[in-house]
């Protein structure tokens, strides 16, 4: 696939649908508390995503690693799963948990439009996650989420034009390694609008000046995902949730954002 650069009026749109998205996973995080499942969490999101006037991006997404496309609107990651889970009504949350909610969204979706491979005709996705607790957690999550949280603001700052994916990997890396973070490596994130998942790859480490140059209007996904132990990852049965291997918490925050020669705009603000 290659690096797409979009239109002045697509990143208006893109903005302008980050925006609803950001009030989408918002709402949701506020709903949050212990003895609500996380499948009545993903409703709550689809319906708020189809009031806005837009369309789940996740839900029938269809990846290379998974022999069924993705059940729900929302992926809804507890605890050791960093990423990917399928909400369940028998996921209930309780007090201490830590919840990760990723979220995309088309838009704009004009009614009666019919999806090509996936996208309706003309819409434009954005992506976002953040982590939240459930009550009362430990100071262990707390450094966690907090130190993932700074790192993904480190790495939005050192977007701009002619900067390269691994200055941004290296600023991430940086700042978790400060905590002593396990840094997931088999997850990235990635380019997004006309697809979910579109080129270029961005790891959460690397070394600065190395790899593809970001170029004005490109619009791009950042995604820090961290561990309080190691950052090796298995892949549930499912074939959909990523856990990590050794059981420890995981984190994973994530914002929309279009380059620009003077920096990053955040499309997602919440």
């Amino acid at each position: 696939m290659a690096i797409t650069i979009k239109t002045k009026q697509e990143i208006d749109l893109l903005r302008e649908g980050g925006k609803r998205l950001a009030e989408v996973l918002s709402r949701v995080a506020g709903a949050v508390a212990a003895g609500i499942s996380t499948y009545e969490l993903d409703l709550l999101g689809e319906k708020m995503i189809q009031e806005s006037g837009g369309v789940p991006s996740f839900k029938g997404y269809a990846s290379r690693g998974s022999s069924r496309p993705y059940p729900a609107s929302l992926c809804i990651s507890v605890n050791d799963e960093i990423v990917h889970a399928i909400p369940r009504k028998n996921a209930i949350l309780k007090e201490g948990d830590i919840v990760g909610l990723d979220i995309g969204m088309w838009w704009p979706v004009r009614e009666g439009i019919a999806k090509q491979n996936g996208r309706p005709d003309g819409a434009l996705c954005t992506d976002m996650a953040i982590t939240v607790g459930v009550g009362s957690i430990s100071k262990e999550a707390e450094r966690l989420m907090r130190a993932t949280k700074e790192s993904l603001d480190i790495g939005i700052q050192a977007v701009r034009a002619g900067v390269h994916i691994g200055d941004i990997g290296a600023a991430i890396e940086a700042r978790l390694k400060k905590d002593k973070l396990g840094i997931i490596r088999d997850l990235a994130g990635h380019g997004v609008g006309y697809q979910l998942h579109e080129d270029p790859l961005i790891p959460n480490f690397g070394k600065p000046y190395s790899g593809v140059e970001l170029k004005e209007d490109m619009v791009i996904a950042i995604e820090p995902m961290a561990t309080l132990g190691d950052w090796r990852v298995i892949l549930a049965d499912d074939q959909w949730t990523f856990k990590t291997a050794d059981g420890s918490l995981g984190a994973h925050f994530e914002h929309t954002m279009a380059v620009t020669r003077e920096g990053a705009e955040v499309l997602t603000k919440i």
